[in-house]
């Protein structure tokens, strides 16, 4: 039987220290090479809390990572260089329409939306509610044209 351990690590700063050292040290693993492993896989998220699941097989100490991703809200909050979305339909920060395909990108596993198309128009809903435009433009209206087929090139997938 495996042994789980989950922990939320700052991306790219995860470190021997609790909670992890003292988790993974029982089980027998090298947390050294661990906290590496897990810095490597999250260093994308760079200032963001980033879910990891450390699985460990106990008879022959091999052990898989599997990285989460931040909230949709917090990369769109990165991204546009905010601290926090409106609290009502005031702007308060712009993404572009790049950041809005990388971040449905980033967490496709995580979307509800067949096609990147899809998925990237719930993330524009994200905005909506957050008071981040897209291009400068109200997210609605960037849903819209997405629906018109304005931002093709954007979302072949190769």
């Amino acid at each position: 039987m495996a042994d789980e351990v989950e922990v939320l690590v700052e991306g790219g700063k995860a470190t021997a220290g609790p909670p992890i050292g003292p988790a993974l040290g029982p089980l027998g693993l090298n947390v050294v090479e661990v906290v590496n492993k897990i810095n490597e896989l999250t260093k994308d998220f760079k200032g963001m809390k980033v879910p990891v699941k450390i699985i460990v097989d106990p008879a022959t100490k091999n052990y898989e990572l599997k990285v989460g991703t931040p909230p949709a809200s917090a990369l769109i909050m990165q991204r546009a260089n905010i601290e926090k979305g409106a609290g009502d339909s005031t702007p308060v920060g712009n993404i572009t329409m790049q950041d809005l395909v990388e971040i449905a990108k980033m967490k496709k596993t995580d979307l509800l939306g067949k096609s990147l198309k899809e998925k990237a128009k719930e993330i524009a809903g994200t905005c909506v509610s957050m008071g981040v435009t897209i291009e400068g433009m109200n997210p609605k209206e960037i849903i819209k044209k997405i629906e018109e087929e304005e931002y093709e090139e954007l979302f072949r997938e190769d």
